[in-house]
């Protein structure tokens, strides 16, 4: 009867893998920590509500910024290295904030800083971090690979990390971020124990766009060129800004317009996150019995129903079972779109192509949240979901057929895993 760590981490998918789910996990659970705890300091500093925002911006900006760059940076080194130095110079800002905090010299403007040079070390994580997977086990595990990430990031950054880190706020203002230090060092640590990552050699799929010298232009070049997994981008694109025009104002829509209050704005997210729990579970039966491309339709299908619902319903309990259903859908789409890129993009373009995708993520939630908060204040607190509605339901309509060629699209030649990733 296999143990809890092989039904977690399957033997055939390596050792190596084990080191990179442990990293991943421990440092989703320091990042879930300073979710909440960031938020709290900086209200705690200034309740102005506009650097209240900014804080939040602070994450996300260096995506936009640093995003392209970041991910040509891990095509062309040692992709293993650059996760290690990254998440060491993460750890060096965080910890200069608790010695800022601890000798009370911290103030809202070095606590901004701060957040932006821990998010554009996070950039460069995050870039490299998501080729390494791809390195490390066959094609055909790269779905149950990724659903295992995933369930790191849904356990400890969405569920665990949070209450942990308003827990350790309220013991003293610089606690959690101490503990956040320890779990990125302790992911720098994990991933030491990877064997050393080759430097991907330049193909023919990438000599073919003769930008050898502008990494940044050839990774556009390529994507340009490759209709799945541009159309994969933009579906992403879209449909980030369709979600997070609503998302904008979602605790509003729950507490003036659903009327559940505060207590139920929050009842919300942990619905979704155990939806999220319930796709962990039957993700392994979903990609054994179901095709990719008809599941990528029932998630963006059940998107696009999640919006009508929201903009029809005023019942807290529809809502709580929309969420539940988001969660879980919103968890299998993550997978699935995350493996079918992987799948097809070539070793040495895995940095680029995953950069570009985030900075899609991460663009498409910027401009849906201003629409979002724009919409709402003209129109109500119902219209971002119709906005949303007619909007994902347009863009669904247009890539309907273009999904089953995403599926079905020839793979990139396949590359051995690292060797010491087969042994258990």
């Amino acid at each position: 009867m296999p143990n809890v760590v092989d039904l977690v981490a399957p033997p055939r998918l390596g050792r190596d893998f084990r080191w990179l789910l442990g990293a991943f996990w421990t440092s989703n659970l320091g990042d879930g920590i300073a979710l909440s705890a960031s938020p709290l300091l900086i209200a705690s500093m200034s309740g102005a509500p506009a650097l209240v925002a900014i804080g939040a911006m602070m994450p996300v900006l260096p995506w936009l910024v640093f995003g392209l760059h970041a991910g040509a940076v891990a095509d062309r080194h040692d992709r293993r290295r650059m996760v290690m130095l990254a998440n060491a110079l993460r750890g060096a800002v965080v910890a200069a904030l608790c010695v800022f905090l601890v000798t009370g010299i911290a103030n809202i403007w070095i606590v901004l800083v701060a957040a932006f040079l821990y998010g554009t070390a996070e950039v460069f994580v995050d870039s490299a971090a998501n080729t390494l997977l791809p390195m490390m086990v066959r094609r055909e595990d790269l779905g149950i690979g990724n659903a295992r990430m995933q369930a790191g990031y849904l356990v400890a950054n969405q569920m665990a990390g949070p209450p942990l880190g308003a827990f350790l706020f309220a013991i003293g203002a610089f606690w959690p971020f101490a503990v956040q230090v320890v779990c990125v060092l302790f992911a720098v640590l994990l991933i030491s124990r990877i064997a050393a990552t080759p430097v991907p050699a330049r193909t023919e799929a990438t000599r073919e766009s003769g930008e050898k010298d502008h990494p940044i232009r050839e990774g556009l070049h390529w994507l340009r060129h490759n209709p799945p997994v541009r159309t994969l981008v933009l579906i992403i694109l879209v449909f980030n800004i369709t979600w997070s025009a609503p998302w904008s104002v979602l605790v509003l829509y729950a507490t003036d317009y659903l009327h559940i209050g505060e207590v139920g704005y929050g009842a919300l997210t942990t619905a979704s996150a155990l939806g999220g729990l319930l796709a962990v579970g039957i993700f392994g039966w979903l990609e054994k019995h179901v095709s990719f491309a008809t599941l990528m339709r029932v998630c963006l299908t059940l998107e696009v129903l999640m919006h009508l619902t929201f903009a029809l319903t005023s019942s807290g309990i529809v809502a709580f079972v929309v969420m539940f259903v988001f969660g879980l859908y919103a968890f299998v789409w993550g997978t699935i779109s995350t493996t079918v890129r992987q799948r097809l993009v070539p070793m040495e373009l895995q940095g680029r192509m995953a950069s570009v995708n985030m900075v899609g993520v991460f663009g498409g939630m910027v401009v849906g949240q201003l629409l979002g908060g724009l919409i709402a204040q003209v129109w109500g607190l119902t219209a971002p979901w119709w906005f949303a509605f007619g909007g994902s339901a347009i863009t669904l309509l247009l890539v309907w057929r273009s999904i089953s060629h995403i599926a079905a699209a020839k793979p990139a030649p396949e590359e051995e895993p690292l060797q010491s990733s087969k042994s258990p």
